[in-house]
Formats: C-alpha cells, structure tokens, sequence
C-alpha cells in the first residue's frame, strides 16, 4: 500500500544523495556544483512547499501539545532554508569557498531536518493518520507534484530566492 511517509522519506534520501555530489566537488566544478544545485532546488522546493501547505497543517489539526512543537520546529527550518541558506547560497560564486560552505550548511541544516522529522513526526504521523489516509495523501502528493500549482509555487520560490539573493550580494547573477 502507498504511504507519504515512504514518498517523503525516499525524498530525503535522494537529497542526502545529492547533497553527498555536491560536497565532494571542488571549487572548480563551476558547472558541476550548478546543476547539482538545479537537482536539490527541484528535489526540495516541491517536496517543502507541499509539507507546507498539505502535510503539516493535516499534522498540526491531529497533534498533541508536544507534537505541535514539532510541527512548529519544522516550519521554523524550512522559512530559515527558504530565507536565509537559499539566498546566500545563490549569491555566492559556485567557484567561491562561500559557495562550499554554504552547500555545507544547507546540507547539515536538510539532514537535521529529515533526521528530526523521520524520527519524531513521521512517527507521530503513523499513530494519528490511518494507513489508508496515509495512501491517501500519498497519491494527493504525486497528483500535485504534477500540477500548475506546484510548478507555479515552486517558480515563484526560486524568484524569491534569486531577489533575495541579489540584494545579498548585487554583482551576483542570482
């Protein structure tokens, strides 16, 4: 049977993947580190955005008081990603010791985040939602994933980035 948690952690893992590439590549790797870039940002803005706006508030309407600090701590790391790692990365120079460095906490900073989230919320999530809503969610994930929705969410997060990322640094070609 589908399950999200399965979806979402096999996400994970083929983040964890990517961020593996990306860290072993040199200051030359211009090219490389860019699109190893392209393939995280597309890996996790619609994964993050959905958590956002489908599997977090479903979460939160079913948490007890504890979970809800989960459920709080998860928004809190996806805006600081969203914000502030995203920006300074993109205002870097793929060639830069800033750009590494900066690969280096997005990277730490996502497998925090999905150590926590396996560990606690998906564990929480088995007990408060049914398999069957858990499927559920499931197949609404690979639906959205699909649609304009979530390509034009995930357009619009990577135009916030690049702005905010010019204003970090205006040389930059975001």
């Amino acid at each position: 049977m589908r399950n999200i948690l399965t979806t979402l952690k096999s996400e994970h893992d083929a983040l964890r993947g990517l961020f593996e590439q990306i860290n072993a590549t040199t200051d030359r790797a211009e090219k490389g580190r860019t699109a190893l870039l392209q393939k995280i940002e597309a890996e996790l803005i619609p994964h993050a955005k959905w958590e956002e706006l489908v599997f977090y508030p479903a979460f939160a309407k079913r948490a007890s008081h504890d979970e809800l600090l989960q459920h709080a701590e998860a928004i809190q790391e996806h805006r600081a990603v969203e914000l502030t790692v995203l920006p300074d990365l993109h205002a870097a120079d793929p060639t830069s010791r800033q750009f590494a460095g900066s690969v280096k906490v997005l990277s730490e900073f996502i497998e925090h985040h999905a150590e926590e989230e396996e560990r606690e919320m998906f564990a929480a999530a088995r007990r408060i939602f049914s398999a069957e809503e858990l499927a559920e969610l499931d197949e609404q994930y690979e639906d959205w994933k699909a649609s304009p929705v979530a390509t034009a969410l995930t357009a619009h997060a990577k135009i916030k980035t690049a702005l905010k990322s010019v204003l970090r640094n205006p040389k930059a070609p975001g």
